[in-house]
């Protein structure tokens, strides 16, 4: 019985390539079509954990479709079709090599900056007085570099993107007005569902006719902070720390525990009671950022189920 996906070796008709991210898994069909798989590995502070989490690809590939379903009218994407859990299938497109973070509050590696007396964070300054996680005058847009696998994302400006030419101005300008129109989208749904868009990332890509369009993931747990809306104000009133929704209870259990990715250190054990607790709160997290009841997929052989899936839909191609 398999009940994780943490790597695939499919071999689909007219398959060129295959890139493997963190998280998911790229195939090229005949460098036309895309067909990317979210499997159930967790990373954390650049570092690929060594144990799979039960039904965290499934939950990551449909937060992320369900809100490419709900953006298309502001953003274009790059997403076709779905047609397994864990499978999303989309247009090739040449990814741009940076990260377009976005930031309302003062949170998570903004936060760890600013305690280190840093008010200055890609270029963008930020006020003195703030506390973790109050909200920011205006979201802010602090972009990172796109690492290859092994590496870490690095902080960049916008100055440094456009002098090294990273991006052309004008598709830059695009990406900026691309990320505050899904961020506010994003704002306003998840005020909808009682929470709080902290933080996010996004990242994008041009089609073949020069497109420019949202791929991989969208305000999932994993490229997401999200706070609960009811006792914000109060529980930073009080000093204390906000109950929220995102992947950084993971962050925060590899912290007290000595890891944070760096040279030398150890990942901690992940034992069989720590991976249902993490699988239970991916859970808690879909219903809470969908809003509806999470239906389990049949787990009992996901590499088979996927294949089936994906063979079945590129015949429709």
């Amino acid at each position: 019985m398999n009940n994780t996906i943490t790597t695939t070796h499919f071999n689909f008709p007219n398959q060129k390539s295959v890139y493997r991210g963190k998280v998911r898994e790229v195939y090229n069909i005949n460098d036309q079509y895309l067909v990317m798989v979210a499997t159930d590995r967790l990373s954390a502070f650049d570092v690929v954990l060594p144990k799979g989490i039960p039904y965290k690809g499934q939950i990551l590939n449909q937060i992320a479709t369900k809100f490419m379903e709900l953006t298309k009218d502001i953003v274009p994407n790059w997403l076709i079709a779905t047609p397994d859990p864990n499978v999303a299938v989309g247009h090739l497109c040449e990814p741009f090599k940076v990260e377009m973070v976005i930031r309302g509050y003062l949170s998570g590696h903004a936060a760890r900056e600013y305690a280190f007396g840093k008010r200055m964070l890609c270029g963008v300054a930020f006020p003195d007085g703030l506390k973790e996680n109050d909200r920011l005058p205006n979201p802010i847009i602090t972009p990172t570099t796109k690492a290859d696998n092994g590496a870490h994302d690095e902080d960049i400006s916008r100055e440094a993107i456009l002098a090294k030419g990273i991006v052309s101005e004008a598709d830059y300008l695009i990406l900026e007005k691309y990320t505050r129109a899904l961020f506010q989208r994003g704002t306003e749904i998840a005020a909808s569902r009682g929470l709080i868009l902290v933080d996010t990332k996004y990242e994008f890509g041009k089609t073949k006719n020069g497109e420019i369009v949202l791929i991989d993931e969208i305000h999932t747990p994993d490229s997401s902070r999200y706070f609960y809306l009811e006792g914000y104000q109060q529980r930073q009133e009080r000093g204390e720390e906000q109950k929220q929704l995102s992947k950084e209870f993971v962050r925060r259990w590899l912290i007290e525990n000595g890891f944070q990715g760096k040279e030398g250190q150890q990942i901690p054990e992940m034992t069989d009671d720590y991976i249902a607790s993490v699988s239970e709160r991916y859970i808690e997290l879909y219903e809470n950022i969908i809003g509806l009841p999470f239906v389990k997929a049949d787990i009992s052989n996901i590499d088979k189920r996927i294949e089936h899936n994906v063979l079945q839909y590129l015949k429709s191609l």
